[in-house]
C-alpha cells in the first residue's frame, strides 16, 4: 500500500470513531433522570433543663437595708407557702415596730386635734361663755351707769373730776372684756377655715410618717411573692444574708423544660410544637408541647459533651410545657439537664 493510501485509511477509521462518540453522547443526554424524591421536614434536637413554669425565685434582702442579720426563719425546705405569707424577720424588726407604735400614736393625737377644731367648744363651755358673757353686760351696764353719774355731778362740784375719769374708764373696760368674751363665744361656735386647714394638714403629715414608719418595718421583713414551695435556704437565723441570699421559692404546680435551640434551627420551630423529653436514668419518654419561642439569641447556656460542637454556638430559650405525667415525674428535678426532640 502506498502512503497515500495508508493516510487515507487512517482519515476513515478516525472519521467512524468521531461519528460513534456522537452517537454515544446523543444516547448519554436523552437518558431519562430519576425522579426526585421526597423528604419529610426534620424535627429539631436540643439540650434543655427542668424548670418550673413560674421559675425559680430568690429572696434576698431589700436594697439598701444596712442590717442583714436573720432573727427569725418561719419555713423550712418543702414547705408550702401562700402568696404575701411571712417568711422571715431581721435584727433590726423589732426597732422599725417601736417606730410604726410611735407614729401611730402621733397619727391619733393629730386626728383628735382635728375633730376638737372641727367641733369648736363643747355644750359646757358654750354655757359657761354665755354666762360669762352676760355678767359683763350687767357689769358694764353698771359702769356706764356710774360714769354718767359722775359726769353730770362734775359741773356742779358735787363730784370730783378724777372720779368720773375712773368711772369712765371702768365703763371703757367693762365694755372691751364683754366684746372679747363675745369673739371667745363666736370661735366655741364656729371653727375658723385657717384652723381646720392648719389641723388637717398636720394630720395629713403624721399619716405620711406612719406610712413611711410601715414601709419600713416591711424592709426587715420578707414575705413570699407568689404562692409555692420553699426549695432551699440559705441563711438561718443567726446568719447575716450574703450572696446566695436567703431562699428559693417556686410553683411547682406546672413544670416546663427550657431548652437551648440553636439560632440556625428557629425557622422549624412553631409555638403548639410537641416534643419528646428524655431523662438520663428514666427509661420512660414524656411529651411536651412549645409555649414560648424567645426573643434573644444568646450564647449556648446548656453545656454539651460532644467534642465537635460548636464552642461560641447562638441559641435561643424555648420554653415547653412538660404534660401531667412528666410533671409528676420531674418536680422534684428542677435544673436537671434533659434532651428534647421537637417534632417538625
Amino acid at each position: 500500500m502506498t502512503r497515500r493510501g495508508t493516510a487515507t485509511l487512517v482519515a476513515l477509521v478516525v472519521a467512524v470513531a468521531a461519528g460513534a462518540a456522537m452517537v454515544l453522547q446523543g444516547r448519554e443526554v436523552e437518558r431519562p433522570r430519576p425522579a426526585p424524591v421526597a423528604t419529610e421536614p426534620v424535627g429539631v434536637g436540643a439540650l434543655g433543663k427542668v424548670e418550673p413554669a413560674s421559675r425559680i425565685r430568690r429572696l434576698t434582702p431589700p436594697g439598701g437595708l444596712t442590717i442583714t442579720r436573720i432573727a427569725r426563719l418561719v419555713v423550712t425546705e418543702g414547705d408550702q407557702v401562700q402568696e404575701g405569707q411571712l417568711l422571715a424577720e431581721f435584727a433590726d424588726a423589732a426597732l422599725k415596730d417601736g417606730a410604726v407604735a410611735q407614729a401611730e400614736a402621733a397619727l391619733a393625737e393629730q386626728r383628735a386635734n382635728l375633730d376638737r377644731v372641727r367641733a369648736a367648744g363643747r355644750p359646757s363651755e358654750i354655757a359657761a361663755q354665755r354666762a360669762r358673757i352676760a355678767a359683763l353686760v350687767a357689769m358694764e351696764e353698771i359702769a356706764m351707769r356710774d360714769a354718767s353719774r359722775s359726769e353730770r355731778l362734775v359741773p356742779t362740784g358735787a363730784g370730783a373730776e378724777a372720779v368720773a375719769d375712773r368711772n369712765r374708764m371702768a365703763a371703757a373696760r367693762a365694755a372691751a372684756e364683754r366684746r372679747q368674751a363675745e369673739a371667745e363665744l363666736e370661735t366655741l361656735l364656729r371653727s375658723r377655715p385657717e384652723d381646720i386647714a392648719l389641723a388637717e394638714a398636720q394630720r395629713a403629715a403624721a399619716e405620711a410618717a406612719l406610712a413611711r414608719a410601715r414601709a419600713d418595718a416591711e424592709l426587715s421583713r420578707v414575705r413570699a411573692p407568689i404562692a409555692g414551695t420553699v426549695l432551699r435556704i440559705y441563711a438561718r437565723p443567726g446568719d447575716q444574708v450574703g450572696n446566695d441570699g436567703l431562699l428559693e421559692l417556686a410553683d411547682l404546680g406546672r413544670m416546663d423544660v427550657v431548652a437551648d435551640v440553636y439560632e440556625t434551627d428557629l425557622p422549624r420551630l412553631r409555638t403548639g410544637a410537641t416534643a419528646e423529653i428524655v431523662v438520663p436514668g428514666e427509661t420512660r419518654r414524656f411529651s411536651a408541647t412549645v409555649r414560648e419561642i424567645g426573643w434573644l439569641v444568646r450564647r449556648q447556656i446548656q453545656g454539651s459533651i460532644d467534642p465537635v460542637a460548636a464552642v461560641d454556638a447562638r441559641t435561643v430559650e424555648v420554653r415547653l410545657t412538660l404534660d401531667e405525667a412528666g410533671a409528676e415525674a420531674l418536680r422534684r428535678r428542677s435544673n436537671m439537664q434533659v434532651q428534647v426532640a421537637i417534632r417538625p
